[in-house]
């Protein structure tokens, strides 16, 4: 079943035009993150797929409605960029208030703020919390209701290192029992394996939108291959490889997809005048600098 459907839409306000023709799809269960500089039109987009922005021109559906419809916002978990509650009440009571907006039990909203690692904090005043915290605490409220589609906007801000894995662990087992989930985010080492697909935008333009995966394929970026060698064999090592030597005894290959298996089997061949072999494909980071910088030389 489809989420979300987005066709060819645009906005404008004036002759500024935020969001160019864009068109993407998301499936219940599916994880799509959304990647862009400031400015890229992402928040736009997602405004008008809550409702909160009309269009200027194409179509958007939110499990075939309209956007911003009581059935849509009924389907939807929203977690906004900077997050504001009301700081004279405790965590469980703004959660639980929450609750009472979505017709939700107060004891789902306890379990939720144990989920999201509050129950330590929950009769504590908001306005003492940290900003991963209060975070924690809109996470919490997005997911009340078990919504279809859940739609993040940079919604590991403020998160340390372990809280952000537990977030998308969260994510996971939503996409498991059937949400689809939007994000955007600017952490993009998180995204590599946690997100099926990954959309980019620049300057209101959808400038890819593919698997990991897939994407690497097409931007063809060389996958790097360091070898270790001893110091013994390390002169051996990179006279019959080439390569760059550092450190010594290590010696860095580039490569490109299509030339991996053979460079890997020309490395076992040296058997025992290697020590470690390290491949490393082109990150997400990479892939996204790929693709703004395409963006940027073609304008």
């Amino acid at each position: 079943m489809t989420a979300l459907l987005i066709e060819n839409v645009s906005k404008s306000y004036g002759p500024l035009e935020t969001v160019c023709d864009v068109s993407l799809h998301l499936a219940a269960g599916e994880r799509l993150a959304l990647l862009g500089h400031n400015g890229a039109g992402k928040t736009t987009l997602m405004r008008m797929v809550l409702g909160l922005t009309p269009l200027t021109s194409g179509k958007i559906e939110v499990l075939g409605v309209a956007p911003g419809s009581r059935a849509a916002r009924r389907a939807i978990g929203f977690l906004p960029e900077s997050v504001a509650f009301h700081g004279a009440l405790t965590g469980r009571e703004q959660l639980h208030h929450f609750a009472r907006l979505k017709s939700v039990k107060a004891s789902v909203a306890d379990d939720f703020l144990e989920r999201v690692g509050l129950t330590h904090a929950m009769n504590r005043k908001i306005r003492t919390y940290s900003k991963g915290m209060r975070q924690r605490i809109g996470l919490a409220q997005a997911l009340l209701g078990q919504p279809k589609l859940a739609v993040l906007d940079e919604p590991t801000s403020g998160l340390d290192p372990i809280s952000r894995h537990e977030f998308y662990d969260i994510v996971d087992d939503l996409a498991k029992a059937g949400t689809a989930v939007l994000l955007s985010s600017h952490a993009l080492t998180d995204l590599e394996t946690r997100t099926d697909r990954i959309a980019i935008m620049s300057k209101g333009r959808l400038l890819a939108n593919d698997s990991l995966m897939s994407l690497r394929k097409s931007a063809g970026l060389p996958i790097k291959v360091q070898v270790t060698a001893t110091e013994a064999t390390a002169d051996q090592v990179a006279q019959r490889l080439g390569g760059q030597r550092i450190n010594g005894c290590t010696i860095t290959l580039n490569v490109q997809q299509e030339g991996k298996v053979a460079l890997l089997g020309e490395i076992a061949s040296l058997g025992n005048l290697v020590k470690d072999i390290d491949v490393t494909p082109a990150s997400l980071e990479d892939l996204y600098r790929h693709y703004s910088t395409a963006d940027q030389e073609g304008t």
